[in-house]
């Protein structure tokens, strides 16, 4: 093993999320949009709680293992929640009030409005309510569903009742008039004596139950899309990893409830009088003020793709680099639109991993084989919490004649690749796609990420040899005879590139050249490549890495880290190698992470056109210039703002690279 300083990864992560709820707190960010981020920040620790609580826990208790590491997660976790409440309470609800925006927060409603409130408990909520009484000294009669949200309610005859709050069936929030706002909770609080009559109410707490979601689909017998579908039902069964409960609770109820539904010590946190805020992201807004929100930033067209012609002959003589979601995501849907109709077009390949619900480029991928082309779609069924999207329109596909590849075993299919084979006369050609991030619509609209469209002769053809091995899905082991000279394949040579590219920097370093990395990841964790980039750094290379999320590289001389968390996700994955001036710059689906170099096939691909490779190093030089919204990760994993100096103008990433791509 390589002993090497590491940051622990779940507390990086946890920095991560931290710096998405300071951008909450941040009065630079338009009002509604910090509220949008208190809603993303409540998102990403629900989904923490189910993924990578359960392997915390069971760590703990692990004989020799670190027993610090699970209390030093929880306090982090305690630290932001009790910010969270304070940025909710103390900032952004008085700041809505005074843009005429009032959500009651646990205060008593107007008379002026009980009506309402009571015409929507009879007419609309009553009829999705399920109140049962509980007698907690019996054994459990009743089972907590993950994530949903229930009101514990005391009974003066000694016993409980428990009820649910339909949210996923109803709006979380109800408009009132006036331009007031209530939960969907407080509504049926303020009638429970409905629900439990011939008693008296004498207290009512909000409760949330969180299970683990890591369930492993080797578990269970049968086909892989038989095995997922099961999954996706025990998934909802899970273990308990968290026990949400209002801290207001009294302190032997919480216990008595806690026994009642076998749940763990470890297992409870205290929380505020409503759960779930992640649906604040639902909260209805009225203002006339536009500072409320981001000002428009309309997708830029691109010049040499708004003719009348084909897209596919345009890519056929010029590669095509767009910068998503700064330019259209329009032309990526009309790559397959016409692929599908093109009479010329013989066969299409695609992998897909994540798609939007409604997703335009799969129903373009149904006509295509109702079109009598030979389509291919590698479908990843084991994309986490995109299990049964990815299911519904496999079976679709399916049925409308795509031949369906349901991943691989052992590795999850994360590359983001497409291929057109078109036929005229007796000449093929070959029209590929790479992205560095999902083919779908809706997050294309707020994802980070660059599309490359290319008919590069070794590009494409090393494509097609790619999909000819995932149509077989034998060990890549016994592929020796493959060789990927342009693309970077995981499980195949992209770490081994990767290593020699760094090295590479490291020996020009020592012989006093120019030496120089610069990367763009998701996540960074993978120990052997942080090894890597340690010794690179040691011999004198200097590295820049701009990192959004889990970050285990502690900086130190030679290494500059930094995360940039603003108005859209930053997705993409690039890497620039200075090479003496020979400059080498990839882009790809990969982070560098365990799971992604050695359990999944991942694709990262090349810029050669030199008009792209200046477009790419601009944006990347934008990105490090950041001294508004970026931060410098110290070596605790600490979000230092970058600090600006005297008479430098501010600089913030998204907003210039917006500007660079309307003059591109």
């Amino acid at each position: 093993m390589i002993d090497i300083p590491l940051n622990d990864r779940d507390l990086s992560w946890l920095s991560f999320n931290h710096r998405v709820l300071r951008m909450a707190a941040d009065p630079q960010v338009p009002l509604f949009e910090r509220v949008r981020f208190l809603s993303i920040f409540s998102s990403n620790l629900d989904e923490f709680f189910r993924v990578r609580m359960p392997a915390l826990m069971a760590l703990h208790h692990i004989e020799e293992a670190d027993t610090s590491l699970l209390p030093a997660v929880q306090e982090t976790i305690r630290e932001q929640l009790q910010e969270f409440g304070q940025i909710l309470t103390g900032q952004l609800l008085p700041a809505m009030k005074a843009e005429g925006v009032h959500l009651y927060y646990g205060e008593t409603i107007d008379a002026a409005h009980r009506k309402p409130v009571r015409d929507y408990f009879y007419n609309t909520v009553l009829g999705f309510l399920q109140p049962v009484i509980i007698e907690l000294n019996k054994p459990v009669e009743m089972f907590l569903e993950n994530n949903a949200l229930y009101l514990v309610v005391c009974l003066s005859n000694g016993k409980h009742g428990i009820v649910n709050i339909p949210s996923a069936n109803l709006p979380r929030f109800l408009r009132l008039p006036d331009k007031q706002i209530i939960f969907l909770d407080d509504v049926i609080r303020e009638h429970l004596g409905f629900l439990f009559p011939h008693t008296t109410i004498t207290g009512c707490y909000s409760i949330k139950v969180t299970r683990d979601a890591e369930i492993d689909v080797d578990e269970f017998s049968g086909h892989l899309l038989e095995k997922v579908e099961n999954m996706l039902v025990k998934r909802q069964l899970g273990v308990p990893t968290r026990f949400l409960y209002d801290a207001r609770m009294p302190g032997d109820l919480r216990d008595s409830l806690a026994e009642y539904f076998r749940i763990a010590h470890v297992e409870l946190v205290a929380g505020g009088r409503y759960h779930n805020l992640k649906d604040l992201a639902e909260l209805p807004m009225w203002s006339a003020n536009a500072t409320c929100t981001y000002p428009p930033m309309p997708a830029v067209p691109v010049a040499a793709l708004e003719g009348e012609g084909s897209l596919l002959n345009v890519i056929k003589e010029k590669d095509v680099l767009l910068h998503v979601p700064y330019q259209q995501y329009d032309y990526i849907v009309r790559y397959f639109n016409e692929a599908a109709t093109d009479p010329d077009v013989k066969e299409i390949y695609v992998t897909l991993y994540r798609v939007a619900s409604g997703s335009q480029i799969v129903h373009a991928l149904i006509s295509a084989a109702k079109n009598g082309k030979q389509v291919t779609v590698m479908v990843e069924l084991k994309a986490r919490f995109d299990e049964a999207n990815n299911i519904r329109w496999a079976k679709r596909m399916k049925e409308a004649g795509v031949k369906i590849l349901y991943s691989i075993p052992g590795l999850k299919v994360h590359a983001k690749v497409a291929l057109v084979k078109r036929k005229r006369g007796f000449q093929w050609d070959h029209i590929g796609l790479l992205a560095t991030g999902n083919f779908n619509e809706s997050t294309a609209r707020f994802y980070t990420d660059h599309v490359l469209l290319t008919a590069h002769e070794g590009i494409t053809q090393e494509l097609e040899l790619l999909f000819v091995y995932m149509q077989t899905g034998i060990s890549p082991t016994r592929y020796n005879f493959m060789h990927f000279d342009n693309l970077l394949v995981a499980q195949f040579n992209l770490t081994n590139r990767f290593t020699a590219m760094i090295r590479r920097e490291a020996e020009n370093a020592r012989k006093g050249l120019p030496a120089k990395i610069v990367i763009k990841l998701n996540n960074l964790q993978e120990k052997q490549m942080i090894a890597e980039l340690y010794a690179a750094a040691e011999a004198g290379v200097e590295i820049d890495l701009i990192v959004r999320s889990i970050c285990c590289i502690v900086p130190r001389k030679g290494i500059r880290l930094r995360r940039i968390v603003d108005r859209y996700l930053e997705h993409a994955r690039i890497f620039i190698f200075h090479n003496n001036g020979e400059e080498e710059i990839y882009m790809g689906s990969a982070d560098w992470m365990n799971r992604n170099l050695h359990r999944r096939i991942e694709v990262c691909f090349p810029v050669y056109d030199q008009v792209y490779r200046r477009q790419v190093r601009d944006i990347i030089d934008i990105q490090l210039a950041d001294n508004t919204n970026a931060v410098i990760l110290d070596a605790q994993i600490r979000n230092i703002p970058v600090e600006r100096k005297e008479n430098e103008p501010a600089v913030n990433a998204q907003k210039g690279i917006y500007a660079y791509v309307q003059q591109c």
